[in-house]
């Protein structure tokens, strides 16, 4: 064990969980049903906004129901159709110019996290005009009012509609980085199964074990519970282990999408309050360094994680085995091990390798930025320093 690094770091989180549990975020509005992008227009009239930009990429913007909700209205709207996967600085900068230049009012983010996120970094330019992203990176460094923002996720997985978290690239590096602040939250999130219908089975896999990371990292991140955390992350849990084979197999299960749409919003919530851990910052650190989704990143990641925590998560663990009535009456050990199977089988049953492309020569840098991503702002049941990073990049790799 890392001493100083662990008292650093417990230190640190005692003080912010104090922070967390007297603050208060607003999360965003919950619109779900089929068919509930239709509401919009109504939600706008509501909110006395007028001329909102939509905020998407190319493949939703070529969709059917893309083009029957921009039909839907009266008063057209402004597009912005061309945001790319893992969105970086500029691109956040070039939607904020695109949103002056045509007198916006307000900002519709459609499609996956990237679409959200990258909106999100752009509101935060709208509000700070003078200052860079690169400045509001961290935590509280927004602090100004963004423009009234709609969320509407096109997958079941990032949450990014209901946290005040966007992450973004930054252009010189290459690597990702947050920034979080209260004023980033989406004052509505349109929760429509519909719109999940065109998701591929590799999309819906990836992004569903995003969902699942969330919910099982905020759970076991119990320094910074809040009262509902704990029954939020069971509830999230049980449902993507029993809605995701579903919707795996069958895209147009519509109760399927439904329930991974909620069980990401509710995953979502508790990620806001608890945070993420060491999965995700392997998983933001990898994706600065290979061509992976970040979905499929995590899911790689998860077993190999939740395995080296070992006994320090073993009564979570068992508990949401028990929850998700995998290895009910086994001991709790038994449990335990039963609910990292419970992973990895349904990673297999989706097709989800168990190792990723790493290079070797890549390990050391990739493992001191998971480093620096989690400590000490992560409250993790077990801290981990540099080479317990390498120790897991190093099984997770092909080589």
């Amino acid at each position: 064990m890392d001493v100083p690094l662990e008292c650093t770091s417990r230190i640190y989180q005692k003080v912010a969980a104090h922070h967390i549990r007297h603050g208060k975020t607003e999360l965003a509005e919950k619109i779900e049903g089929v068919d509930s992008l239709f509401s919009i227009p109504d939600i706008l009239d509501r909110n006395e906004v007028d001329r909102p930009l939509i905020v998407t990429g190319p493949k939703v913007s070529k969709t059917t129901f893309f083009e029957s909700f921009i039909n839907d209205r009266e008063t057209g709207y402004v597009v912005y159709h061309w945001v790319k996967n893992d969105p970086t600085v500029s691109q956040a900068e070039e939607i904020a110019q695109f949103y002056d230049k045509n007198d916006c009012d307000s900002i519709i983010a459609i499609g996956g996290g990237s679409a959200i996120d990258a909106a999100k970094a752009a509101a935060a330019c709208l509000a700070r005009p003078g200052k860079s992203l690169l400045k509001m990176r961290g935590l509280l460094h927004v602090r100004h009012d963004t423009p009234f923002f709609i969320a509407v996720p096109t997958t079941a997985g990032t949450g990014s509609e209901t946290t005040s978290t966007a992450v973004i690239i930054d252009n010189a590096t290459g690597q990702k980085f947050g920034i979080k602040d209260p004023h980033l939250m989406p004052d509505v999130a349109v929760l429509d199964p519909s719109l999940l219908i065109s998701l591929s089975p590799e999309e819906t896999a990836y992004t569903g074990m995003d969902a699942l990371t969330h919910a099982i990292e905020a759970y076991l991140n119990k320094p910074y519970h809040l009262e509902d955390t704990e029954e939020d992350c069971e509830d999230a849990v049980e449902s993507i282990m029993d809605a995701l084979p579903k919707a795996y197999d069958d895209g147009e299960d519509l109760q399927a999408r439904e329930e991974m749409l909620i069980a990401s919003y509710t995953a979502g919530t508790a990620v806001e309050a608890s945070g993420l851990g060491n999965v995700h910052a392997i998983a933001r650190a990898l994706g600065s360094a290979i061509n992976e989704p970040h979905g499929l990143i995590n899911a790689v990641a998860l077993p190999y994680v939740l395995k080296e925590y070992g006994a320090a998560v073993m009564p979570e663990l068992a508990k949401l085995a028990s929850v998700c009535d995998i290895e009910k009456d086994g001991t709790r050990a038994e449990r335990a091990v039963g609910f990292i199977k419970a992973i990895e089988d349904m990673n297999e049953d989706m097709e989800i390798p168990k190792h990723l492309p790493i290079a070797q020569k890549d390990i050391p840098k990739i493992a001191a930025w998971a480093y620096k991503e989690a400590n000490p702002y992560y409250p993790v049941p077990v801290i981990f320093d540099r080479k317990r990073f390498v120790k897991i990049l190093k099984a997770m790799s092909e080589n």
